[in-house]
Order: structure tokens, then sequence, then C-alpha cells
């Protein structure tokens, strides 16, 4: 039995090598840090002397992960974020095991009684469901009830060209898949001497694949553009008349648009905060922006709707006759940030948290907008720009601008604004289509059709009106058209995987009758 205190260190370990990747995503972006990340954690999982050993520090460098990626949570959950985490964190038991006994030298397939064909297969084997496994945690934790697909490791790549392309082939899975399958690379290099040929083509198989994608996939055709201001309004002191203020910044700032020649202005998320059906006021000067810009505004009313009950967050796009009829309403909401699951029961949480004192209510369908020239914008709301499949199905449906509203002034001084404009970059790849990322108070980023940043961002620093030529691309990305099939191939692998175990299990049979004895020979006289 291990003693207590290796127990505790081998725990520590666990958790601290769970947190390692979050150092690949902004805002330290030590984006090349993701291919190593992984190691220390597989290591020791390799190395745990029992299965049950293997899904504890699997769980742990588990909950250690979540908690690193999300801290930056911590003002709005406080300890909640912890046993948030711990749940999450039981996604990992699952790869643990696989990464033990796929690489561990301590498994009974491992053993001295394993065949020779066998210990030769687990290597190549590895290098597919490892990565494969891993993929399994990122799909099930992206649901949006256990806080969506943030973190996804394939996503610390957003600023790495051949990896964007990458991701318009197969979508940040097919990153994340390659990104694990290098770690698992170098393990096999390091704790498995024998294996290191199939380690050396797994690395070269990476590099190859990458090549052949960098090299063949075709570029978007850039086909026309369009002058898209963002008006960023920065931070504004909380009180009962800080929604005006807001507005008031806004209208400053836009005025200075006048003139520029802009064929679009975006304001950041809950930019506008009354209904304007029952606020003419706010249509009016609305209105009269537009007019004067030349251009129409997108902007974002959060507010109690007038004709239905509760608060939505909605894009509303504003032309110079006032609002022109283009809505769409938030469909994926932040757990406890815009809702409380099951509020009658944790309802209690707003006393501890910033949590949401009134739930949101949720659209019902994406909407694709008309612009003056013909040109359709499709708008995601914050969290929304997360899922690679919102972005997506509006591409499909004739999107050829995508824009996101956010505001994350209250995580302004964590690494939140700058992971969350990180994933323009990537939703760009995906879909061939330019992202124009729109905050209240900071990061602001415009991402071209092929995922690379477009003029300067606006920090959260900044208090300010910026106009970019956004190049707009025609012509489908192998994703749009095919979707998320690296999933598919992952649990197609891992189907397998599980078959071929299960074929090969011992069949309980009942014992055989042992054979009777021979009739004793009498001897002769």
């Amino acid at each position: 039995m291990v003693p207590m205190p290796g127990r505790w260190w081998r725990a520590a370990a666990a958790v601290a090598a769970g947190a390692l990747p979050c150092l690949a995503f902004p805002a330290p972006a030590l984006w090349w840090f993701a291919y190593v990340a992984l190691v220390p954690w597989m290591l020791l999982l390799r190395s745990a002397p029992t299965g049950r050993r293997a899904a504890l520090e699997g769980w742990l460098g588990g909950a250690g992960f979540i908690v690193a990626v999300h801290h930056w949570l911590l003002p709005s959950l406080h300890v909640f974020l912890v046993p948030l985490a711990a749940l999450l964190g039981l996604l990992w038991i699952p790869w643990a095991l696989l990464v033990r006994q796929l690489l561990g030298g301590t498994s009974a397939s491992a053993s001295a009684s394993a065949s020779a064909s066998t210990s030769a297969v687990r290597p190549w084997a590895a290098l597919v469901l490892v990565p494969s496994g891993w993929l399994l945690c990122e799909l099930a934790r992206s649901w949006q009830g256990l806080g969506g697909p943030w973190g996804l490791l394939g996503a610390s790549q957003w600023q790495v060209p051949p990896a964007l392309r990458l991701a318009s082939v197969g979508g940040v899975w097919l990153v994340s898949l390659l990104v694990v399958a290098v770690n698992c690379a170098l393990v096999l290099l390091i704790a498995v001497p024998a294996a290191r040929a199939p380690a050396v083509a797994g690395v070269t198989g990476c590099a190859v694949l990458t090549g052949v994608v960098w090299l063949w996939v075709p570029r978007p055709e850039v086909s026309g553009g369009l002058r898209v201001a963002v008006v960023q309004a920065g931070m504004v002191a909380d009180g009962p008349t800080s929604a005006e203020r807001r507005f008031a910044a806004e209208e400053r700032l836009t005025r200075d648009l006048a003139g520029q020649g802009v064929d679009l202005v975006v304001w950041g998320e809950s930019s506008v905060g009354g209904d304007l059906a029952a606020r003419p006021d706010l249509a009016g000067r609305l209105a009269a922006l537009s007019a004067q810009v030349g251009a129409p505004l997108l902007v974002n009313v959060d507010a109690h709707r007038s004709d239905g009950p509760g608060i939505y967050k909605s894009a509303v796009l504003v032309g110079p006759g006032g609002p022109t009829g283009d809505r769409y309403d938030k469909m994926r909401l932040v757990p406890f940030g815009e809702y409380i699951p099951a509020r009658a029961v944790l309802g209690w949480v707003t006393s501890v948290g910033e949590a949401a004192g009134e739930d949101r209510m949720r659209g019902s369908a994406p909407v694709v907008m008309d612009l003056p020239g013909g040109v359709r914008l499709g708008p995601l709301v914050c969290f929304e720009s997360a899922f690679p499949d919102m972005s997506r199905r509006l591409a499909r449906d004739g999107a050829a601008l995508l824009v996101t509203q956010s505001a994350t002034s209250t995580f302004q001084d964590s690494w939140a604004p700058a992971q969350h404009a990180s994933l323009a970059a990537l939703r760009a790849a995906e879909t061939g289509r330019p992202v124009v990322h729109a905050t209240l108070t900071g990061v602001s980023e415009v991402h071209g059709p092929s995922g690379g940043r477009i003029g300067p961002a606006l920090a959260t620093s900044a208090s300010a009106a910026q106009v970019y030529e956004v190049p707009l691309a025609r012509g489908t990305t192998l994703y749009v058209r095919f979707g998320d099939w690296p999933v598919g191939a992952a649990l197609a692998a891992l189907a397998a995987y599980c078959a071929v175990r299960g074929a090969r299990s011992p069949v309980l049979r009942r014992p055989a009758p042992e054979p009777s004895a021979p009739p004793a020979r009498t001897a002769r006289g």
C-alpha cells in the first residue's frame, strides 16, 4: 500500500499538473506550452499503482484544470467554484483510466504476461485513443448546463495560423486532437523507450497533417469588404443612472464617426438599458445617430420586454427610420450569471455572490439580418461565441459577417476579456467569415475570414470608436460543410476500442467435470 505521505504528494501533484494548461490561454498566451502542458499529468497517471488511484488523480487534475481556466469567476461564484470544479472534474476519470491502460507500466495489459503483439500495438492505439478520450471530456463539458465550451484546449492556438487552418477543416475539435496527440507522443518518448518509433511517427504525422492542410486546403476567397465601426463605451460607475450615462458615452463616440463612410456601427452587449418599443426617446436618439453617421447601428437591449414577461438580451438593428424589425434574442444563457438553474432550490446563492437576481428569457431561433447593400449579418451575444455550432449555423444560413456583442466588465482586471476575445479568431477560421467582437469595456477585436486579427484591438482601458476595414469572403469551409466530424471519429475510435476489449475479456464458463479415474487393475497371482 502506498504510504499516506505519498498519497498526499500525488494528489497535490495531480491538481497542479491539471492546472498547467491554463498558461497556454490568454492573458499569458503561451500557445506553444499547450503541446507539453499535459505531459506531467499523463506521466503521473501512467504510474498510478491502481485504477482507482488513476481515477482519483484524473478527477483531481480535472478539477485543477477547471479552477485554473475559470479562476476569474471567483468574484462571482466565490467558494462555489470549488464544488463546481469538483463536479466537472469527474469527466476526466475515463480519460485518466485510458492513459493508465495504454501508457502505463503497471496495468494488467502491460504485465510480463502480455503478448508481444499487444505490447507493440498499444503505443499506436494510445496516439489515437488518448486524444479521443480527451475530446470526449471536452464534448461533455461543452453542454450549456455545465458551463459551455470555455477553455477547450484547441482554443489556446487562436494566434497560430496553421492551427487556424486546421480549424477550418475540423473546427476547434481537430486542433484539440492534434495538441493532445503531441503530448501523448512526448510521454511515449520520455517514459516508454520501446515505443520511440510510434512516438516519432506520431509527431511526424501531426506535422505532416498540418502541412498538408496549410498547403492544400483553399483559403477563403475575398470578395468585397465593409467598413465596420466598433463603439466601446469604457467603464461607467455603477449607480441608478449608469445605463443612461453609458448610452450617452456611446452616443458621443458614435457622433464622431460622421463623415467616415462606415457601413455598420456595432455597440456592445447591454448597451441599451430600455426596451425601444417602450422608450421612443431612446429609439429616436438611435435613429438620429444612424442618419448622422449614414449607417445602421447594431445595438444590444437588456431590458424587460414590453410585449411579454421577463428580461431579454437582444441584438437590434436600427436605421435612420428607427428599429428595422430585425431582432435576435440571446438563446444560450450563462448559468448563474444570467439565470439560476433550479432557482427554487438554489436561489439563495444571490445572497453570497453576483448571481442573477432575475432570470433572463431565452430566444427561440438564430436570426440573419440584412444590411443595406445586400450583406447579411449573423449576430451572437457574449457567451454564445464559445459555441462552434452557433457560428456554423449562421454561416450555413447565409451570414457573410458574424458579430458578437459582449460585456465582461465584471471581470475587467482578469484574464477573461482577452480569453473571450480570442474565441473570435477560432469562429472566423471555422466558418471562413469575418468576426467582429464588440464589447462594452474591452477587449474588442476584429478577425478576418482566415482568423487573423485585423487592425488594433481595443484594450480594457479604452473608451473609443474604432473603424475597421473588414474583408468579406465567399465559399464554404470544410468545417461548415461537414461539421463536427472529428468528434464522430473520436467516438467511433473509442467505441471500437471498447468492443475489442469486451471481445477479449475472459468469458465465465462452468468448469468441465473432471475425468473419472480408470478402474483399478487387480493383481494376478
